[in-house]
């Protein structure tokens, strides 16, 4: 009798995680299907490589991907070295206390926050306080900011897979700490560290919101790469296309190739993000 349910304790088990991984697969295979049989008869050279015309009925996306191109270097080069530094401080050299606990919850909530409320913020700060005005600048800080408790996090979680035995290795033969951190701790924890930056900028490549009152323009006529104009963004394109254009039934088809574009993008970056730590871990083995 006890084996009998043992059994079929573990057939409902098993039965209950894979009708879970079954359904969420299902769903996401309609998506992708959705997409690509839509979107994938837009794409070509000349989509990829023209500027909207005719009020975005016509031309390619070649500006919006522009401007999600330089959005995304704005947001690594503020996020990743305050990132990666901050976390290194939490981890390696700060005292194990309830002001650090505190810190580190806090910091573990910022990324549950939504991302229009960092949106709200950046709008407050970048573009009224410090006067830089609705530009590519001002929403490349604010999806910095957005990424901050992603990298500090993630490069957190790397570090703490790093044994305590490898740094006092490095500090019994005489190295400093500073000197352990940097030529033994990180090097040893850069999959993890790469890992989790690159899937943070593939979800900041992708968001809206927090763009939509810092940055993002419906349309520019030609292209822009100027750190404090407007921009198009790939993410912000597609909604206006999707909602907002007044021929939607007519932009519907570049509407479907822009977000298989996007798709396409966001897989490259986690692909990469793969890759590298495929990378680090072959050469660790």
């Amino acid at each position: 009798m006890q084996y009998r349910t043992s059994k079929l304790s573990r057939v409902i088990e098993w039965g209950t995680l894979l009708t879970s991984t079954l359904i969420v697969c299902f769903f996401l295979l309609v998506v992708i299907w959705e997409i690509v049989s839509k979107g994938a008869g837009e794409l070509s050279w000349e989509f990829v490589s023209g500027v909207p015309t005719d009020g975005m009925t016509k031309g390619g996306i070649l500006t919006p991907i522009i401007g999600t191109v330089l959005l995304t270097l704005i947001t690594a080069i503020f996020s990743i070295p305050f990132g990666v530094c901050c976390a290194i401080y939490l981890h390696e050299y700060a005292e194990d206390n309830w002001l650090t606990r505190t810190i580190r919850a806090s910091i573990r909530n910022l990324s549950g926050v939504p991302s229009i409320i960092y949106g709200l913020f950046g709008l407050a700060l970048f573009v009224q306080s410090m006067e830089l005005g609705t530009s590519l600048v001002a929403a490349g800080l604010t999806l910095g900011l957005l990424s901050l408790p992603y990298i500090i996090t993630t490069t957190e979680e790397a570090l703490m897979r790093i044994p305590n035995s490898t740094r006092e290795a490095a500090l019994a033969v005489g190295a400093t700490k500073f000197e352990t951190i940097k030529d033994v701790v990180i090097p040893s924890a850069m999959s993890g560290i790469l890992t989790g930056v690159v899937l943070t900028l593939s979800r900041a490549a992708g968001e809206t919101a927090p763009i939509l009152f810092t940055g993002a323009a419906f349309y520019i006529n030609g292209s822009s790469g100027f750190i404090n104009q407007e921009f198009m963004a790939l993410p912000y394109h597609l909604y206006m296309l999707s909602t907002q254009h007044q021929s939607i039934d007519e932009v519907r088809p570049i509407a479907y190739g822009t977000a298989l574009v996007l798709v396409i993008v966001v897989f490259l970056l986690n692909l990469t993000a793969f890759y590298i730590r495929y990378k680090y871990r072959k050469n660790e083995v």
